[in-house]
């Protein structure tokens, strides 16, 4: 016996079958998560070098041509790109949709690995990633108050960002328009040159006088202590005695050659809001977690934080990837339930028969319901694609239950068949 004739023939178990499945669906609907777009990984990886202080013409020719011939040798390679700046070269490698990208980073680590001696001293570590479209970010909070830049610094990094920091699923948070604290040298050229010395040697100097180092370990009878060094500069003016070198027997320190300051980083990069120093905090999520959830944790923090800010501090998010994921699913979801009310109507007046009508309304929405579960055990969120398919099958939908229904009317009316 086939399934529809036991639901021909048992219509409460084909009843009961069918609102299991709508159940099943409704609960899985509260489990699916909401996003813009569904996960995608696509086959780019990128190589990003650091060499503070070099002109990009160095870059190029001694880091980014020499990471692109190697990258090239890759099997699978679709499209070789780069970008030098000062200080930094970045090399993207798309590679063919067929190739794995997990063994395509692999491969670019191994080629680039073998290189590196090549670079030119003081080069960092190359950064090798895998292009994630989820490392962009999903929310933008300005701090803005009538203070200066270091201070609005200083309110929204250690009260702010590092609280923010604990909410679940928040990846990473950067700051733009920060001004941090920053000990500035200044030397005198000319000072420099009467006691014949260079800025590298300063800059070494410095170096190797505010350091703290492990001092190992002090052993006597049973009693075992760890030794640890000081020697990190704890006031700005212990700088000046700093002693860089010797000449004709006598100590040149610091302040023979310069001065110091208690000042603030260079600025890079700007932020205002309404024309005050502001600093802005650009939120990314972990990647494959559900962007609305993570804005509204990241909200209600932010309300517990902001009772605990100065009064003149004030926070404004001025980018919220939320709302617009959240308006475009809704504006889909009415879409969709009109679409099926408007189907249901138009089946109803050519057909001009309530019972037909009636059946495949009951059809859409069970139809739809009962897919929410096939789409939580696959993974699926609620985004733009997966909607839109779902509109896309309520025509579908609607066309099997009206050939179903004429079938049935054939049958039965002009073939003289029974119902059961």
């Amino acid at each position: 016996m086939s399934l529809y004739e036991i639901c021909v023939r048992r219509p409460v178990f084909a009843t009961m079958l069918i609102m299991s499945l709508v159940v099943l669906g409704l609960a899985s609907y509260r489990e699916l998560g909401v996003d813009l777009f569904p996960k995608v990984d696509l086959p780019t990886v990128t190589v990003t070098t650091r060499l503070e202080g070099a002109s990009p013409e160095e870059i190029e020719n001694q880091i980014t041509k020499r990471v692109e011939e190697v990258v090239n040798t890759i099997s699978g390679i679709d499209e070789l790109r780069s970008t030098t700046i000062e200080g930094q070269s970045q090399v993207y490698a798309t590679f063919i949709l067929e190739k794995d990208i997990n063994v395509a980073a692999n491969e670019v680590r191994e080629k680039v690995s073998a290189i590196v001696s090549q670079f030119p001293a003081g080069t960092d570590a190359p950064v090798i990633e895998k292009f994630d479209p989820d490392s962009s970010p999903v929310m933008a909070i300005v701090v803005s108050g009538k203070r200066s830049a270091r201070e609005v610094t200083e309110i929204a990094d250690k009260k702010i960002k590092r609280q923010l920091e604990t909410v679940k699923d928040v990846g990473a948070i950067s700051l733009v328009g920060d001004r941090k604290r920053e000990i500035q040298i200044f030397v005198n050229p000319d000072r420099l040159a009467a006691y014949s010395l260079s800025i590298q040697q300063v800059k070494e100097a410095v170096r190797r006088q505010n350091i703290e180092i492990p001092g190992g370990r002090l052993t006597w009878q049973n009693r075992e202590q760890g030794l640890r060094t000081m020697g990190s500069i704890e006031r700005v003016d212990d700088f000046n005695e700093l002693i860089v070198a010797d000449y004709k027997a006598a100590p040149v320190r610091l302040r023979d050659i310069g001065y110091v300051m208690d000042g603030e980083e260079e600025p890079r990069t700007l932020s205002r809001l309404d024309g005050n120093n502001a600093v802005s905090l650009l939120i990314r999520k972990q990647s494959g977690t559900n962007t609305v959830e993570v804005t509204d944790r990241v909200k209600e923090k932010l309300k517990e934080i902001q009772d605990a800010l100065p009064k003149d501090i004030n926070t404004q998010t001025v980018k919220d990837q939320s709302r617009f994921i959240k308006l475009s699913v809704s504006q889909v979801e009415e879409h969709l339930i009109l679409g099926g009310f408007l189907a249901s109507i138009i089946i109803l007046f050519f057909i001009r028969n309530l019972k037909t009508a009636f059946i495949a309304a009951i059809a859409i929405p069970t139809s739809i319901i009962a897919a929410f579960t096939a789409m939580r055990y696959m993974g699926f969120t609620l985004n733009s694609m997966t909607l839109l398919a779902l509109s896309v099958c309520t025509g579908i939908v609607i066309d099997d239950a009206i050939i179903v229904l004429e079938n049935i009317f054939r049958h039965i009316e002009e073939g003289g068949a029974d119902a059961i």
